[in-house]
């Protein structure tokens, strides 16, 4: 095979995926800016003052209601720190934001299967809990003041303006109003747009990574490699290996489903897998963010307790579907390589991709590209508020100011 052929063929295998899940990724971004649209970030730091299990509990539901965006996740938990939240309630936040979202469980369930999306909804909370208990056994005292410290210096990673936007709609009616009425479609428009600015390099990444990997990578190395053949030793194989293959990989967020079909193909435990997906919040970039964010003493016990934590709930989610027969006996997950052809698929995107046709044009008609040039910004304290016009439109007033 010459190289321009490995190209076509890497890219092939990552256009049909693209053309697979594109209607997924719309309406799972578009539901996401729905909820996002009627739930106030700046709200939740009160609901947030502790570890407790009602603090926990708030902070998971406010991070499944946010951006998928792993970068956006780490930027506003931060805020949140700064703000006076509990760091661990903050880290639940930002768990819950990349690993409970609507759009990575639509996903999953077209690539892989509604196991794994069930999956994914069960271990999260797992990882949450566990956190917490081991955070109030490592992280205390000098080490949430030396954390704070360095929080409080402002120094930017990736996402500052993204994570410090809010665009929702002020709580006056029920939600289904809100959500219906003009500014909050005008809301989730802005959230739909901005959200997909934000992972549009990571999906991009994930579908080349996995169409690199399908087309260049034999199936029988990988089977090798995952001790498919040895049952008992793949199990406990590969939620160890399966956290650092995501640190290996540069991507994060739901860019990283893409590749998890084709190691689930290749012969990664369901387990492994699971764990592969969660560790997206210890991929190499983010960790030179937590560093930045607080200090290295820090950074070393949340790398070390994500991993730890999410390779045992790899273990635990599969001791727990395995016996209930939820894992599936076969591995199908979807990395195809064929043509467009008239069927449910093509459908779906027709209608969803005009659906995002429609929600860009809000953005566009509602001051949504002077945001856009601020969402990669660091601007130590961004606090948009927005003003209903008269005909539904809302102007967002950027207020840079430093928190206090």
């Amino acid at each position: 095979m010459t190289l321009m052929n490995a190209l076509g063929h890497a890219l092939a295998i990552a256009g049909s995926m693209t053309w697979e899940i594109l209607w997924a990724l719309v309406l799972g971004f578009f539901l996401s800016g729905a909820i996002q649209a009627v739930v106030r970030k700046d709200e939740v730091v009160r609901f947030m003052p502790d570890d407790s299990p009602r603090s926990l509990a708030i902070a998971t539901a406010a991070g499944a209601a946010s951006s998928s965006c792993s970068y956006a996740a780490v930027a506003l938990a931060r805020a949140l720190f700064r703000k006076g939240a509990h760091f661990t309630a903050a880290m639940a936040f930002e768990i819950a934001s990349t690993n409970l979202v609507i759009e990575l469980g639509i996903l999953l369930a077209l690539l892989l299967g509604w196991q794994f999306t069930l999956a994914e909804f069960v271990g999260g909370p797992l990882i949450i809990l566990a956190v917490a208990l081991l955070f109030r056994l490592a992280v205390r005292g000098r080490i949430i003041e030396a954390a704070r410290v360095q929080a409080e210096r402002g120094l930017a990673g990736a996402m500052e303006g993204h994570a410090a936007m809010d665009m929702s709609v002020p709580a006056e009616g029920p939600i289904w109003r809100r959500i219906l009425s003009p500014a909050g479609f005008t809301a989730t428009a802005h959230y739909f747009v901005m959200d997909w600015a934000a992972v549009w390099r990571d999906i991009a990444g994930g579908l080349l990574l996995a169409g690199a990997f399908a087309a260049w990578v034999p199936a029988d190395r990988l089977r090798s490699f995952f001790l498919e053949g040895h049952p008992l030793a793949s199990t406990l194989w590969g939620p160890l290996i399966g956290p650092l293959l995501a640190v290996a990989s540069f991507v994060c967020s739901i860019g990283n489903v893409p590749l998890a079909a084709v190691l689930w193909n290749g012969g990664l435990s369901f387990g492994g897998l699971i764990s592969f997906l969660y560790a997206d919040l210890i991929i190499l970039p983010i960790l030179l963010i937590y560093r930045k964010y607080y200090g290295t003493a820090m950074t070393v016990r949340i790398t070390v307790i994500f991993y730890v934590v999410m390779a045992a709930a790899g273990y635990v989610v599969e001791l727990l579907f395995q016996p209930l027969g939820l894992v599936p006996a076969e591995r199908h997950a979807k990395v195809i390589e064929g043509v467009v052809t008239w069927n449910y698929t093509t459908f779906l995107n027709i209608v969803l991709l005009a659906l995002a046709a429609a929600l860009v044009w809000r953005f566009l008609r509602t001051g949504g590209v002077s945001m856009f040039r601020m969402m990669g910004s660091a601007p130590g304290g961004i606090e948009p508020h927005s003003r209903s016009r008269p005909n539904g439109r809302r102007k967002h007033i950027i207020d840079v100011t430093r928190p206090r």
